[in-house]
């Protein structure tokens, strides 16, 4: 039996980084396919080539593998005219040993036009927008957190061992005294009591030790090229949130519903869930396919009746840690036992791992339910779920297989 042709007229792209190989697969009545192929340079005139050339065969069904960035240009130049379907490079990969690059364009049209290429998740452009900049503030963020650990292995290296005295090294009492020995390095007579503030004066003996150590010109040399580039990172970072927030105004009331889930106190939060799954969850038929996007699911890896790995996937590498920060922090507290309690079910059968990777898809849940119905977190429906029927009745068997499932092992009673 055939496979149906879904798409008469379509066209594959083969993406390079100086040029791209376009297909376009046309079948008649008669179910017979022929090609068309051509070349064309990715500089936008090249692509306005290309998107021409596809109007002039009236194609508007395209098909085009995500290689790195360079399907941006191509899909920001054929988006107003086509209906571009962005596919998984796993997804589309021809057969090794028949790759060329206009087979390869001529399969990933084959593919297409039986409509057996998964598409990606594309929001829209203003979302696209958001997601740049707030991927961009992440990697900010980790540039910071690179250079405070620089900072601190050179107090280390110097015998500075104000890590083991104070909570947070790089706080108002720690800096000032890192920046008065770097004003004279072999200099440890000055009053550090001017310079402390809070609680951390009752740690003053241990102070004194811990500044004993010696910083070589070097090393002082270095930490203040570290302290400028901390604040250049800083300033750098609160011009960019200005951004993100005058960009993120239309998507207030959206923003305000995930804040009120558990543990999304920060505005950059919400707006960074939102920069990932967009505000319109029609896209995704259930919660559960946002939740298996977002590679908080399970893989299916079964095989001759046995399953195999469950491993999650790699999906989801700026969401799913996001989510996971929120779990953590959710399940640590008492005011939300609706998760909590889920969460000590679930650890004391799978461990600490899995429970929390099912805290965070729980989250990720309640997210597309509220963004869905535009209704704030409601923690009665949980707590209305948890809660088992008062007049079930189980037998013997089910009762010692119910525990079994808990952890408690079952042994015989005493005569």
């Amino acid at each position: 039996m055939a496979l149906k042709i879904v798409y008469p007229i379509c066209c594959g792209i083969d993406v390079h980084k100086t040029f791209d190989v376009a297909c376009i697969a046309a079948t008649n009545s008669k179910g017979v396919t022929t090609y068309k192929r051509h070349r064309f340079s990715t500089f936008t005139r090249g692509l306005n080539e290309l998107s021409q050339w596809l109007r002039e065969h009236d194609c508007k069904e395209v098909c085009m593998e995500s290689t790195g960035k360079y399907w941006i240009p191509v899909f920001n130049i054929l988006e107003p005219s086509c209906t571009i379907t962005l596919a998984h490079p796993k997804y589309v990969k021809a057969i090794r040993g028949k790759k060329t690059d206009n087979k390869d364009a001529q399969w990933i049209a084959d593919l297409f036009k039986h409509d057996l290429v998964a598409g990606s998740f594309m929001p829209p452009l203003p979302i696209r927008q958001l997601r740049d900049l707030m991927r961009y503030r992440f990697k900010l963020t980790n540039f910071t957190s690179s250079e405070k650990n620089r900072l601190q292995n050179s107090l280390t290296v110097s015998n500075i061992q104000l890590g083991n005295v104070v909570t947070d090294t790089f706080g108002k009492s720690s800096m000032n005294l890192i920046d008065k020995l770097l004003e004279n390095p072999l200099d440890h007579s000055f009053d550090i009591v001017p310079l402390i503030h809070g609680s951390i004066k009752e740690k003053l003996p241990e102070l004194e030790l811990a500044i004993e150590g010696v910083i070589t010109p070097e090393q002082a040399g270095k930490i203040k090229v570290i302290q400028a580039h901390c604040e250049d990172l800083a300033s750098r970072k609160a011009e960019l949130e200005a951004i993100i927030l005058s960009l993120a105004a239309s998507y207030q009331q959206e923003i305000q519903l995930i804040l009120t889930v558990p543990s999304f106190k920060n505005i950059f939060s919400a707006i960074a869930v939102v920069s990932e799954i967009g505000v319109n969850m029609d896209v995704f038929p259930t919660a559960k396919h946002l939740c298996s996007w977002a590679g908080l699911t399970p893989t299916n890896n079964e095989s001759a009746g046995k399953k195999k790995s469950v491993r999650i996937s790699r999906a989801g590498c700026y969401l799913k840690p996001l989510l996971v920060q929120c779990a953590t922090a959710v399940v640590k507290s008492d005011k939300h036992p609706e998760i909590r309690n889920r969460y000590l079910r679930l650890k004391m059968r799978r461990g600490h791992k899995r429970a929390i990777i099912a805290i965070a898809r729980m989250l990720l849940t309640a997210i597309y339910h509220i963004l869905k119905k535009k209704e704030p977190y409601n923690p009665e429906l949980y707590k209305k779920s948890d809660s088992l029927p008062v007049e079930r009745e189980i037998t013997v068997e089910q009762a010692i297989r119910l525990a079994q499932a808990q952890g408690y092992r079952i042994t015989a009673a005493a005569s």
